[in-house]
């Protein structure tokens, strides 16, 4: 049983990369569940694996037209198109980065049951499906900043209270019958 904690920068979790999610069981379908509570509990629009400690390649993404989770996702397609977007992030409360990405992606995936699936997505859904992969992959929005900016950020970062990062949620989950490690 693993108890699903939000995680906030500087965590290592947060910059780890992710393994792909080989089987689709009980426990992915509880651990997708675990994360959208959570997301939705924080008033977040997206939330991705390593925010909550596990290293697998998963996203739950809800910008107002119902949940989607996103297992072993990967972008298959990027418009030439960007625009600049001031983005929030769950792990690293206060933070408020600037970051342009693509206005159009394509993503592959497969769902909670094991199921291939493509999705193009614009505006919103675009930006929130883009920053949560990137977190599969260690990245954050600071890690958009130049030199400076980055140092600025991750200093006030460190020291933030810890009272105003994202609630834990009690969440109860069962990781193939124990804790694994790095999971």
């Amino acid at each position: 049983m693993k108890v699903l904690q939000l995680k906030t920068y500087p965590d290592p979790c947060l910059k780890v990369k992710t393994k792909p999610v080989e089987e689709f069981d009980q426990d992915i379908r509880d651990i997708l569940k675990a994360m959208a509570d959570m997301m939705y509990l924080n008033q977040g629009i997206g939330l991705a694996a390593p925010q909550v400690g596990l290293g697998l390649q998963a996203v739950v993404v809800d910008t107002g037209e119902g949940l989607m989770n996103f297992v072993n996702p990967v972008i298959t397609e990027r418009s030439r198109k960007r625009s600049r977007m001031v983005e929030g992030c769950l792990s690293l409360p206060g933070a408020a980065v600037g970051v342009s990405r693509p206005e159009e992606v394509s993503v592959r995936a497969r769902n909670e049951h094991g199921e291939y699936f493509m999705r193009r997505f614009t505006g919103l859904a675009a930006k929130a499906v883009q920053h949560e992969i990137d977190h599969l992959n260690g990245k954050l929005i600071i890690d958009y900043l130049d030199p400076i900016r980055y140092f600025l950020a991750s200093r006030k970062l460190k020291k933030a209270d810890p009272a105003e990062a994202g609630k834990a949620c009690e969440v109860i989950c069962h990781v193939g019958g124990k804790d694994k490690p790095g999971a």
